[in-house]
């Protein structure tokens, strides 16, 4: 098994801090549909353009997202591949011990 460093460590707990906002998460679930400008994306999501540009700077920051000037906007996209798949594990087993949950107590 790979040896993991402490560099790694704190930078993966980084990783998690940023997922774990729910306006981020939000963020990021609605970027999945595909690229978006800050504008728009602020709109869709009805969060005011300076917590939006916030919150889009920590992800970019981080990895996650990728800024690109489109003339006068900057559109944001998923830039970490696993970040879907991570996303949908972390969803599945949401439901799943919500379900289980919600079976204990019925049943």
């Amino acid at each position: 098994m790979n040896e993991i460093t402490q560099e790694l460590i704190d930078r993966i707990a980084k990783r998690f801090r940023a997922l774990g906002d729910p306006t981020r998460i939000r963020i990021l679930h609605a970027l999945m549909e595909g690229p978006s400008a800050v504008g728009v994306l602020a709109e869709r999501l009805a969060i005011g353009q300076a917590s939006m540009s916030k919150h889009l700077a920590l992800l970019r920051d981080d990895g996650l997202l990728v800024a690109r000037r489109q003339g006068t906007q900057v559109v944001y996209a998923i830039e970490d591949p696993s970040l879907t798949e991570l996303c949908r594990l972390v969803c599945d087993g949401v439901r799943r011990t919500a379900s289980n949950r919600h079976t204990a107590v019925i049943g």
